[in-house]
């Protein structure tokens, strides 16, 4: 017969292993009713994987709401013990690690904040040696992926085995929409370098607002993410942190309802037979820009010499602003977004005078 404690761990373990995997909570452990309550309604949805709750809050200001601290331990615990459902929380020192699992916490996560200091990073790691518990980080604050890789590393070489990615946004200087930018492509690039980990987006803070939580949910999913961390309280708009961005536990029942849940594959040969004609047309399309670009390039290089031959420096602004402009007048006509071009014809631009410098300096 199982002992209770290994009932728990398999039950740690089958959610950690579920797709898609939901895990939800309030933002912070205010009282142990709070707690109770919320695990209670999100366990009551059927929807929920794993229970989260904010302990120790590192806030940007002293002076704000820092957490209830490590006496919410016991809520969590009791929280498990009611609903069955297993337990994650934030940790940022190695004594919040030790603290944590001291009261069976089954999953801990590293935040953003705390990602960006390999120092911190680095304490969490070596409280961790020996130990057998899934950790999720989240990407630091700012769009860095190399400190977010360099914090999976410092896990993984702590003995860490099951180690998984929050992808909660990025701050944004001039950003209105939402609270930290998503900036999708680098969440993508750091999943293509990391194929083996689950990823897991936080919508609740890259929102910061409930009202278009489900349009960043849906997105998630339809790129292929692995799971949803989303703030749940059982009165909103009173939370101690972050109101605006939590929601109901039935409202995010409704939410998770309402989401089209995709498949990354399907098993019809049909299926399979469409796509790959629709892959080798991209293929083709492919092989015909290389070699367009490469033509470009070599027009450059004759452009390049004759800016040697006649003193004429590479960068020429007043061309370029109105290649652009020419690009966006027709990107309108072609269904080609702004931020596309921009990112193309720049790089495009980076290429055409690394070929002109290196004419110059021969």
């Amino acid at each position: 017969m199982q002992t209770a404690e290994q009932t728990t761990a398999n039950a740690a373990q089958e959610a950690w292993k579920k797709r898609p995997l939901i895990i939800s909570g309030p933002c912070s452990a205010e009282t142990e009713e709070q707690v109770l309550a919320t695990a209670q309604r999100l366990a009551a949805t059927g929807r929920v994987n794993m229970l989260r709750a904010g302990i120790w809050k590192p806030r940007t200001k002293p002076g704000m709401f820092e957490g209830i601290g490590a006496k919410g331990l016991p809520w969590l615990q009791q929280a498990k013990k009611l609903t069955g459902l297993p337990t994650t929380v934030e940790v940022a020192t190695g004594k919040q690690v030790e603290d944590a699992l001291t009261f069976d916490v089954d999953v801990l996560w590293v935040g953003a904040r705390t990602t960006v200091n390999p120092f911190s990073v680095q304490e969490v790691a070596d409280a961790l040696r020996g130990v057998n518990v899934p950790v999720l980080i989240k990407n630091p604050i700012n769009p860095d992926l190399e400190l977010w890789a360099g914090a999976v590393e410092r896990i993984a070489r702590a003995g860490i085995k099951d180690i998984g990615l929050i992808h909660r946004g990025f701050s944004s200087y001039g950003n209105t929409e939402f609270r930290n930018a998503p900036m999708w492509h680098l969440a993508i690039e750091m999943k293509l370098k990391h194929p083996h980990m689950p990823i897991i987006n936080d919508p609740s803070h890259i929102c910061g607002r409930r009202d278009i939580l489900q349009e960043v949910m849906q997105r998630a999913i339809d790129l292929d993410y692995d799971g949803l961390m989303i703030e749940s309280h059982i009165d909103p708009d009173n939370a101690w942190s972050d109101a605006k961005q939590q929601i109901t536990p039935e409202r995010l029942k409704e939410m998770l309802e309402a989401i089209i849940w995709r498949k990354e594959d399907s098993n019809s040969a049909e299926y399979h037979a469409a796509l790959e004609k629709l892959r080798q047309q991209i293929n083709h399309l492919d092989d015909e820009l290389m070699q367009i670009l490469s033509q470009r390039m070599k027009i450059a290089e004759k452009i390049g010499q004759y800016k040697k031959d006649n003193n004429i420096t590479i960068l020429q602004t007043n061309r370029w602003n109105e290649i652009i402009e020419k690009a966006f007048a027709k990107g309108d006509k072609t269904g080609l977004s702004k931020e596309f071009i921009t990112k193309y014809f720049d790089a495009v631009h980076m290429e055409s005078i690394n070929h002109q410098k290196k004419v110059m300096d021969a």
